[in-house]
């Protein structure tokens, strides 16, 4: 590890996510180096082979290799953060061992806490324990988590912003080429919309079935947010929703769902 300015490493999928984190170590630690970025498992893997920083900071959920195989990769060579939303067992995990956690969004009070931990660990030479049976608790936890636990939240990009939005806000999701369009109402009422970067057919098997249903190969619906259902001609229709002006198409796949509507 290094003996100066000491490095880290930044691995999330969402660049916004990235940015706000690189911004506000850059206030709470500024003699830190941040020596790479990486856009998923693999790329911090690689970036951590090559530049062999001091502090790896890794999001849970990445796409390719998660954030806790990467930390099992990792194992002791590096002090580990991971970043997550909000999971009691697994901050729970986290707080039973040596790694830290911040949950997103990451505020620079709890950043600057888990700053003066690490700086704390590199002045003293602290050695990085072994957290191997840690982490792989911590992987079958999430992994039987996503299998039966329906998605609660989206990180939605915005313009230059990043919303978190929960899923029972969502009227619909539509894909768009290679995104999805997330379509929601928030709290006033006000209608929204903005882009992720996950297929719309991954999103599909992780929403409540009892909620959500697809209509057509690009467009999935919430039951809830339907105004009415309007048959067309060829064994089509259309979906009309409350307090919105889109018009969602019905496939002749999907009409089953509405016969009785």
């Amino acid at each position: 590890m290094s003996s100066s300015r000491p490095t880290a490493l930044i691995a999330d999928d969402e660049p916004l996510l990235r940015k706000q984190l690189m911004r506000l170590l850059a206030q709470a630690w500024p003699e830190l180096h941040v020596v790479a970025q990486a856009r998923n498992g693999r790329e911090a893997v690689e970036q951590f082979e090559a530049l062999r920083p001091d502090i790896c900071f890794l999001d849970v959920h990445m796409p390719a290799l998660s954030g806790v195989e990467v930390a099992r990769f990792i194992d002791r060579r590096a002090h580990l953060v991971f970043v997550t939303a909000f999971d009691q067992y697994a901050v729970q995990g986290f707080e039973q061992g040596a790694l830290d956690y911040l949950v997103k969004p990451v505020e620079l009070a709890r950043l600057s806490d888990t700053v003066a931990r690490l700086q704390e660990r590199l002045r003293a030479a602290q050695p990085v324990p072994d957290t191997r049976t840690l982490l792989e608790q911590l992987e079958a936890h999430l992994c039987k988590k996503a299998a039966l636990t329906p998605l609660r939240w989206i990180r939605v990009s915005v313009g230059q912003a990043l919303r978190l939005v929960s899923v029972d806000q969502i009227d619909f999701l539509r894909s768009d080429e290679k995104y999805t369009l997330v379509a929601w109402r928030g709290d006033d009422g006000k209608t929204a919309g903005g882009l992720i970067r996950t297929p719309l057919k991954e999103l599909v098997a992780q929403l409540d079935a009892a909620h959500f249903v697809q209509v057509h190969r690009s467009v999935v619906v919430n039951l809830r947010a339907i105004s009415h259902v309007l048959r067309g001609e060829n064994e089509t229709a259309d979906i009309h929703l409350k307090g919105r002006a889109d018009v969602l198409p019905v496939s002749r796949t999907y009409l089953h769902l509405f016969r009785q509507m």
